[in-house]
């Protein structure tokens, strides 16, 4: 499953001719994600999970005038849960600087329970913010088409860089930097 969805990926990235720079980071000049010219994401409002660094109640993705980091997970997904550690290092070292958020879009509430979601975050050592987009509404229009799949969105809502698969501490840093401007 894991290499189907990595090949699809890769597939719709060489498609767009910019399998290298997404792989290299530099989505954003060879593919104008982030440029003045691309249009920003329509927010979605996805209900968030009460878990260790989360809360109760909303979130809306992307924060206005605020830079985004999205991390799409599946509570099902190995490589989900091998990422954690390096999301976890990504948070301390600029979570304040971003709406730092990891998404499932698995059916919270009705196939999964809040309190697996919890317990699976908790098992990992998540403590940043986690939210449930159970209709895959935010994932639709962030093209995710793998887990894990991570998104940082700039100030004004534009994709500055994304990415499946595992990544480092230091590629999800350098990915949000490029949201922040750096």
């Amino acid at each position: 499953m894991r290499r189907r969805n990595l090949l699809a990926g890769l597939a719709s990235v060489g498609a767009l001719g910019g399998a290298g720079a997404v792989a290299t980071g530099n989505a954003p000049a060879a593919l104008g994600i982030g440029s003045d010219g691309a249009e920003p994401v329509e927010p979605v409002t996805l209900t968030t999970v009460d878990a260790p660094g989360s809360r109760d109640g909303e979130v809306v993705i992307p924060a206005d005038g605020r830079a985004t980091f999205v991390d799409f997970f599946g509570t099902w997904c190995p490589p989900c849960a091998e990422q954690m550690p390096a999301l976890g290092e990504a948070h301390d070292r600029v979570g304040d600087d971003v709406l730092f958020t990891s998404v499932t879009n698995e059916d919270v509430g009705d196939d999964v329970s809040e309190s697996d979601v919890a317990d699976w975050w908790r098992e990992h050592d998540g403590d940043w913010l986690v939210a449930a987009d159970v209709t895959a509404e935010l994932a639709a229009k962030l093209d995710v088409g793998g887990y894990p799949t991570a998104v940082a969105l700039d100030a004004d809502g534009r994709v500055a860089w994304s990415d499946s698969g595992v990544h480092t501490a230091d590629e999800l840093v350098a990915g949000i930097e490029t949201a922040l401007n750096r």
